[in-house]
């Protein structure tokens, strides 16, 4: 099941917050706080990415079920 587009919009939204809170982070703020907005950016933006191999994992299931 395709993330619906409401869902996509507010992550990319989130993802473009993300990077400008990372940029910033990184000209003012300690090593650990950069470290944890970098792997914030990571999970929402590999969160995209394994709901689209789930898609490719259900229809495959579904042409072999054929």
């Amino acid at each position: 099941m395709t993330l619906s587009k409401q869902v996509t919009e507010s992550l990319d939204d989130a993802t473009g917050h993300i990077r400008n809170a990372l940029a910033f982070a990184a000209r003012h703020e300690r090593a650990i706080t950069i470290t944890a907005i970098g792997k914030l950016l990571h999970d929402v933006e590999s969160l995209q990415t394994f709901d689209n191999f789930l898609d490719t994992i259900d229809e495959h299931e579904e042409s072999n079920k054929s």
